[in-house]
């Protein structure tokens, strides 16, 4: 996968199943460190998921 649409691909990862697990979490955070900035298209997708997170539709869950 190209590295630049990681932080998209885990974004729609947490939106499909319906959970923000901290793997997803710490993976999001890890790109956007390693990237040091964030596009347009990464903040819109992580501004939808906190969007559905205060909505109650993802829930933030421990690791399985």
């Amino acid at each position: 996968m190209k590295r630049t649409a990681m932080i998209r691909h885990l974004v729609q990862k947490a939106l499909h199943i319906k959970k923000l697990t901290p793997d997803i979490e710490n993976e999001i955070n890890y790109e956007l460190t390693r990237l040091g900035h964030i596009s347009d298209v990464d903040f819109e997708a992580l501004e939808l998921l906190m969007s559905e997170m205060d909505a109650g539709r993802i829930q933030l869950v421990p690791n399985p």
